[in-house]
């Protein structure tokens, strides 16, 4: 799927629930390889560590036959010491080789899920805006926090359970069947049946691990969104509310843990069943063979001690079978994501732009969300350099499309767009980015402190640099003041400070950053009287010299641009500077006298602030353009 040219997510590849467990795993075979092939060499320490842990693990059990029928049976006590020395030896060197297999493997799977959250963060932040646009921020957190944990099973000490029980298992078989082949071969037909059933019962288990990675990634992004707007949760008293939607995702949450639990649970009956079943028989058939004397006491005993260590990996195969189901699905979500293509690895765009003029152009550009409605039909424009272009229209009319455009965050689906001549679309997505500067109507600020927000634009700025951006978007006045000044703490989305300061420090943040194109999306619209002059006198400064592109609210502060588009329904139905506009007595004539009117009524007695004055279109006909009026 190309950039913007789709939803995201709207690939043609069967979901992975409907999969096979085969085919999943085959899929997936490439991603585990290649987590593994980096580690081969700890793996390789890993599996030489459980070999030695496992067949000193088996020397106890071994040891039962000689001190049954040796040191009590035959009174051979010289043979005790040897066999607890040997027995003391072993668990020792079991237990060291156990604690440091752990410890290398526990913080290697450590390791992992750091780097693949890095990972997928980072390409995450690297995707087009059409994926965020699509996805939930709580769901991308968790799968960047959430879907990477249960990973480390796969390197970690999961890896080490099923290894290890898989080399205990087999050891054991071996051994039993030298001990008693019948006895040997009815168990494990037994166990057989119970592997078959386990089986079977994973295939039940792993839709709803994967069904419960994306309820909680739902529930996570619900949480976030209402954490964030908890302001107007409480503004509109919707805590209940909240707290009931909530309720109902953790209800779906338990409910999903609910079907996993029960399946575990089943299965954990079945194996102590199995366990019943399987020590009755070995009792049965071995008092049989003693008393036929075809098995001596000891070889009974250690018969049922390898046995148990036989049935003891299977049994576990419980724990890490949900564990390793748990990876799979999470390494299934993760695939999905990274499978998604990042915006900079687009192969059209091929050319890196240097210092640019500015000269936007859009030559019948069409665009759609989806395919099945056009936002905008066939929009042409041109903006010269260092010129002002304001956009005006009701809301839901393409203004912030068009916008979205020009910062290349969508591809037109119709049409071209061109810079300085060279088409958008085969542009080096940074190499243009980085001649562009945006303040937003919601100002973003992020929990740091005043110099990191600014200098969040250019981070290698000096501190002369810094300062004097700051005071010309006014934020001296009131950082001044503060008690640790510019280092002060602003809060999450700088809840800290009034709506002009936070937009006094996007406007600085844009000053250092030096764009040759700027976007005003409806910058002041948010603010007093007294706020928006302070910030109209930075957006001056800010403006001089640059193509600007900004989308009105307050028609007022357009006056003085060089163009003014106006869009309705994804047309440009009107276009020329506001004394033309107004000359035509059209739409932007009626939002201007409107907007005009309701201003002034609100301070005039009625009747008064009915009309424009008389000398408003010639005073604006005459004034010098591309500055707003401050």
């Amino acid at each position: 799927m190309g950039h913007g040219e789709g939803r995201s997510g709207s690939r043609n590849t069967p979901p992975a629930a409907k999969k096979a467990a085969s085919e999943r795993l085959r899929d997936l075979w490439p991603d585990i390889s290649a987590l593994v092939k980096p580690r081969r060499g700890l793996l390789a320490l890993g599996f030489l560590l459980i070999i030695v842990s496992r067949v000193c693990g088996l020397v106890l059990p071994y040891s039962t036959k000689y001190l049954i029928d040796n040191v009590v049976a035959k009174r051979e006590v010289g043979m005790l010491t040897t066999l607890t020395m040997a027995v003391l030896g072993a668990t020792a060197i079991q237990g060291v080789s156990s604690f440091v297999l752990t410890q290398l493997l526990s913080i290697e799977g450590q390791k992992l899920i750091a780097e693949l959250r890095r990972k997928v963060q980072n390409h995450i932040g690297r995707l087009p805006v059409t994926y965020y646009d699509a996805n939930k921020t709580g769901q991308m957190v968790s799968r960047i926090m959430s879907d990477v944990e249960g990973i480390r099973n796969l390197i970690g000490t999961g890896l080490v359970d099923f290894l290890g029980g898989v080399l205990t298992a087999v050891m054991s078989l071996i051994l039993l069947l030298q001990i008693n082949a019948a006895m040997t071969c009815l168990a494990l037909g037994v166990m057989l049946t119970f592997g078959i059933t386990l089986s079977r019962a994973f295939k039940t288990i792993r839709p709803i691990f994967r069904e419960r990675g994306k309820i909680n990634a739902e529930v996570t992004g619900r949480l976030t969104e209402s954490l964030g707007g908890v302001r107007v949760i409480k503004g509109y008293h919707a805590e209940e509310r909240e707290a009931r939607v909530f309720g109902e995702g953790v209800q779906r949450l338990l409910d999903n843990v609910r079907k996993s639990m029960t399946a575990m649970s089943v299965m954990s009956l079945s194996a102590t069943v199995l366990m019943g079943i399987v020590g009755s028989i070995i009792m049965y058939m071995g008092a049989h063979a003693m008393l036929a004397h075809t098995m001596t006491p000891g070889d009974y005993f250690k018969f049922v001690a390898f046995l148990a260590t036989l049935i003891a990996p299977i049994v576990s195969v419980v724990n890490i079978g949900t564990q390793i189901s748990e990876a799979l699905a999470g390494l299934e979500r993760t695939r999905q994501v990274m499978a998604e293509r990042p915006e900079n690895e687009d192969p059209t765009r091929t050319v890196a732009m240097g210092p640019i003029r500015g000269e936007v152009v859009f030559d019948k550009v069409t665009f759609a969300y989806n395919p099945d409605h056009d936002v905008l039909h066939a929009i042409s424009l041109t903006s010269k350099p260092g010129t002002v272009t304001a956009f005006v229209g009701p809301s839901g009319s393409g203004k912030s499309t068009t916008i979205g455009l020009i910062s290349a965050f969508y591809k037109p689906t119709g049409g071209h767009i061109y810079v300085d001549g060279t088409d958008l679309d085969t542009v080096q997505l940074y190499s243009f980015r980085s001649q562009l500067g945006v303040v937003l109507q919601e100002t973003f600020l992020f929990d740091g402190t005043i110099r990191d927000n600014v200098v969040f634009a250019r981070p290698d700025a000096t501190d002369e640099q810094f300062l004097e951006a700051c005071r010309i978007a006014r934020v001296d006045e009131f950082a001044e003041k503060l008690d640790d000044k510019y280092d002060t703490i602003v809060g999450e989305r700088g809840v800290k400070l009034s709506g002009g300061q936070r937009q006094r420090l996007s406007i600085a943040r844009a000053i250092l950053a030096d764009p040759r194109i700027l976007i005003l999306d409806e910058a002041t619209s948010s603010l007093d009287s007294e706020s928006e002059a302070m910030i109209q006198e930075g957006l001056s400064h800010l403006m001089k010299g640059r193509t600007t592109f900004v989308i009105a609210h307050r028609l007022s502060t357009i006056r003085r641009a060089d163009q003014i588009l106006v869009v309705e329904d994804g047309r440009i139905t009107e276009r020329g500077t506001h004394g033309e506009l107004f000359a035509l007595h059209g739409r932007y004539w009626e939002m201007y006298t409107r907007q005009h009117a309701l201003d002034e009524n609100l301070f005039l007695a009625p009747g008064e602030g009915d009309k424009v004055p008389e000398d408003e279109v010639p005073a604006e006909a005459a004034a010098p353009r591309g500055m707003p009026r401050t």
